[in-house]
């Protein structure tokens, strides 16, 4: 049975000598990995097994999540000396923890005795790390100060936790876990601008909900890397999100054209608004070529035009930081490979994923407000989580339903539409560092 026309048949499979209209069972496709990483088909969705493929999820987890930045978190979740989260990310296991000098450090989650993994919790606060085995102690420094006794000439000094490279920008946390990482500046000098008016260390954490989604992490970033979908699939969120978002002017149809107009005039008061309170608005999009691709950008909201809410009024009576107006529509961010983030002058909210499987994403999602905001004072708990609670849960539809389709024998890549052009972008950057992880290790 013939999948699609001739027509569209990616001539490098008749080259393989493969034949185009069998089926193959994806992730025992009879190329290798670094054969489907080389013949990646610019424009179309990846190929099966990079969805599927326990191998393939073992390579990017090494290749990416272990070799490149990734967002953790932010410093309101850990705004006391000896508050800590967790992150698993593969078989690695992280401490993100807030030291007795306020500093952020960031330790494997290994003891140095005999390895056992040292705190469970997926957020707490400690005085000392303790191991609970052995009782092996260390400070939120990673300093070891107490491991029972020992043999003459034990260092304790020899056993520190094993650090972790950690960046702060603007209050938001990065780690890698890669022994030599990537600069980072560049991109801190052009994000911080814009998210550090929003004082992120005078908020506080005021909900954080984690979604596990049944498909690969690609699906997910992908998933949230275009609007193609939103006008039909997400209600809540396009109340204030503008459905010509991914549009070129050229490209809107008729029917969306009374809301670029809208938008436009948004964006007008938008950017005095900016001007006024000192505040970069411009895109700025560098989402491959690079070690750590990203894009930032100040855009209007719809409706009332002040937050990420079913009318869009603000969610919170309080104003974050020193900003002077809710009008100031949505500062948001999208760092490769694993967050996005929507600053709003009455809240933030961060989003992370986190791959467990192959076909398994954590999605973490955190609302933060001002820390002397009060709940059913300043803001209505429900009222400020209502759309991305929602759209969060559409979204997971959507991405298992797409694992679904890129499990069966039946899938073939298919086209990005011209509104999909940051999937392209995910896509290019993917296949970059996959190649870049292959040089260091194979010199290839």
């Amino acid at each position: 049975m013939t999948l699609l026309p001739d027509s569209t048949v990616d001539p490098r499979t008749r080259a393989r000598g493969l034949d185009p209209d069998r089926t193959v069972v994806p992730g025992t496709d009879p190329r290798g990995l670094d054969e489907l990483i080389d013949e990646r088909r610019p424009g179309y969705s990846l190929e099966a097994p990079f969805y599927t493929s326990p191998d393939f999820f073992a390579r990017d987890v090494e290749a990416i999540f272990a070799s490149t930045w990734i967002f953790v978190g932010s410093v309101a979740e850990v705004p006391e000396p000896g508050d800590f989260v967790t992150i698993d990310i593969g078989t690695y296991s992280v401490i993100v923890i807030r030291d007795d000098d306020g500093e952020i450090r960031v330790h494997h989650n290994v003891c140095r005795h005999r390895g056992t993994r040292l705190l469970s919790d997926l957020a707490g606060s400690v005085g000392n790390i303790v191991c609970s085995y052995h009782q092996w102690t260390y400070t939120p420094r990673g300093e070891l100060i107490s491991a029972g006794a020992q043999a003459p000439g034990f260092d304790p000094a020899c056993f520190s936790l094993r650090s972790v490279s950690v960046r702060t920008i603007a209050g938001l946390i990065f780690v890698c876990l890669g022994p030599e990482p990537d600069d980072i500046d560049e991109v801190a000098d052009v994000i911080a601008p814009y998210i550090a008016p929003h004082d992120i260390a005078g908020a506080k954490v005021a909900a954080q909900v984690d979604l596990i989604e049944d498909s690969n992490w690609k699906l997910v970033m992908e998933n949230n890397r275009e609007c193609y979908h939103c006008e039909a699939g997400h209600p809540e969120l396009t109340c204030t999100f503008f459905p010509t978002y991914g549009y070129a002017p050229e490209e809107i149809p008729p029917r969306l054209q009374p809301a670029y107009q809208r938008f436009l005039d948004a964006e007008r008061r938008l950017h005095d608004d900016c001007d006024r309170n000192g505040l970069p608005f411009a895109l700025v999009e560098e989402l491959s070529g690079r070690p750590t691709g990203f894009r930032i950008e100040r855009a209007a909201l719809d409706g009332h035009g002040e937050s990420y809410t079913m009318d869009g009024s603000a969610a919170s009576a309080r104003l974050l930081g020193d900003l002077d107006t809710f009008s100031l529509g949505r500062a948001s961010l999208h760092v490769q490979p694993n967050m996005w983030f929507h600053a709003m002058a009455d809240h933030i909210v961060t989003f992370s994923l986190v791959p467990l499987a192959a076909d398994r994403t954590l999605v973490r999602t955190t609302w933060l407000v001002d820390a002397e905001a009060e709940e059913g004072v300043d803001y209505d708990l429900e009222n400020l989580t209502t759309v991305w609670m929602k759209t969060n849960e559409q979204d997971a539809a959507f991405c298992e339903r797409g694992q679904l389709g890129v499990s069966s024998p039946a899938y073939l890549p298919g086209p990005y539409a011209p509104t999909e052009a940051h999937l392209e972008e995910f896509c290019t950057w993917y296949i970059e560092r996959l190649k870049a992880h292959r040089e260091r290790v194979c010199g290839r």
